[in-house]
């Protein structure tokens, strides 16, 4: 593409735009570098070495000497959305968008729409990554940044694909990654708190939610969640599901069985029973959302519920089955929240002892842990606790903030190292015992003192088994 078809007016020759690039690092020659400006960094001071990279011409907010052409616009950070839409040619007129957001739930949810629409229709973009039939690729952050997100967006228009799911934080909104995007659909799972490192008050979390419902045609809500009343306010086309004779989607009934859950709703006044493969409670109103969500794009509910036996999502109630006499589960849990409804689920189930795997971030929240602790002491036999992505924190400091609640319980312990935590409780399993290894789910990595080491709660469990199987 050439310059002067992203500009009317530049600076020098009209050069041809092979790429766009905010970083040094990721420049390849034929860039645009766009000067943008963070909080304490200024893209303008890294000119010569975007060019030294290999980019041909710049964005500015001001006039500079350079050897290649450049436009100079008042705000570049405000003109980002509009460059790449342009040079990927609007990707985001060419798909329909389904926005998911929530405290938890949000990775089930899409997960969900794009198994039950075909990923070959429908992409996937969240904390597992971007991925559709053609290809499954990580990104940086559960919400790519603008520059990442129109890159994905017109992979997925090259893949054929009609239609994304894509979980949208909360953090997303704040940090303006999202504004100005245009959803069909906004559905939210649940609220809890959360990101308050960030958001300071709940109230502003819940109002970083609902901008998701001001960008979207309709919204889909969870009348089960505390929050409903509120969330709803000024939203005029809505849906929701739940249990109350006034849902859209209503959960009639649900048995709860080690290899799924039977569930009977109702929809349109027509009551229907399904097998879901999905194990808890929380995944009932996951999988509820994500129908009422597909419903409300035009699809109908006999077709999505063909895709409905092929249901699976990886770190989330994942069961590694090796053989052996016991089970073992990964799951993202690592929220109040999500811990409570993961719970709810296990503490129905006919096992012997459950066993608990956990920690917490660090470098969030901290109010958290104390109640983090609390419930995983609580709800189960015996608890490791070790570090999860401690970043720069002490992983100890986390796992006394994890036991302020607990010193009078004497069932956990501490084993700081989490794939040493991980053998531990695979090795004093018994049989009929459940093992639950959370707050990770199938991320591929543990963060510790800026560096970014392989991990994976799933093969750690793996190879574990196989130790204790094959010794």
């Amino acid at each position: 593409m050439k310059l002067s078809s992203l500009f009317k007016q530049h600076k020098g020759p009209d050069v041809e735009i092979t790429g766009l690039s905010i970083n040094t690092q990721t420049i390849k020659p034929g860039d645009l570098f766009i000067c943008i400006k963070g909080a304490s960094v200024d893209r303008h001071d890294f000119i010569d070495k975007a060019i030294e990279n290999g980019a041909v011409a710049l964005v500015t907010s001001r006039d500079v000497e350079t050897t290649v052409p450049y436009v100079k616009l008042d705000n570049p950070n405000e003109s980002m959305r509009e460059i790449y839409s342009t040079f990927y040619d609007h990707p985001e007129e060419k798909l329909t968008l389904i926005g998911v957001t929530g405290t938890d739930g949000k990775t089930s949810t899409t997960t969900i729409i794009q198994k039950l629409i075909g990923s070959d229709k429908c992409g996937y973009i969240g904390t597992n990554g971007y991925s559709c039939h053609a290809f499954n690729r990580e990104t940086d952050n559960t919400t790519p940044g603008i520059d990442a997100m129109y890159r994905i967006l017109n992979e997925f228009v090259e893949a054929g694909c009609k239609y994304v799911a894509m979980e949208t934080s909360s953090e997303a909104f704040y940090y303006n990654r999202l504004k100005g995007m245009h959803f069909t659909i906004g559905a939210l799972t649940n609220i809890d708190k959360e990101h308050l490192n960030t958001h300071k008050t709940l109230e502003n979390y819940i109002a970083c939610k609902k901008m998701l419902f001001k960008q979207s045609d309709k919204s889909v809500f969870n009348s089960n969640d505390k929050h409903f009343e509120e969330v709803k306010t000024d939203v005029s086309d809505y849906v929701s599901y739940g249990y109350k004779d006034s849902d859209n989607l209503q959960i009639n009934s649900y048995e709860l069985r080690p290899d799924g859950t039977d569930i009977t709703f109702t929809y349109k006044n027509n009551k229907y029973d399904i097998k879901s493969p999905l194990l808890g409670i929380f995944n009932i109103e996951n999988l509820a959302c994500a129908l009422l969500s597909c419903l409300n794009l035009g699809f109908e509910l006999e077709d999505l519920l063909k895709n409905l036996p092929s249901l699976s999502i990886d770190g989330r109630m994942t069961s590694v089955d090796m053989g052996q006499n016991f089970y073992v589960l990964v799951d993202y849990a690592h929220t109040p929240n999500g811990l409570t409804r993961l719970f709810e689920f296990t503490n129905l189930l006919k096992v012997n002892r459950k066993i608990v795997v956990t920690g917490n971030a660090g470098g969030r929240d901290a109010s958290k842990r104390k109640y983090v602790g609390e419930l995983c002491v609580n709800n189960n036999d015996h608890v490791i606790f070790c570090y999860e992505d401690p970043r720069f924190e002490d992983p100890l400091n986390v796992i006394k903030d994890l036991t302020e609640l607990v010193q009078d319980k004497n069932n956990y312990e501490t084993v700081v190292d989490r794939g040493e935590a991980i053998a531990k409780a695979i090795n004093i399993a018994e049989e009929n015992d459940l093992v639950m290894i959370l707050g990770k789910g199938n991320e591929d990595w543990e963060e510790i003192q800026g560096e970014f080491i392989e991990f994976n709660d799933i093969n750690e469990a793996k190879k574990a088994l196989k130790k204790r199987l094959n010794p």
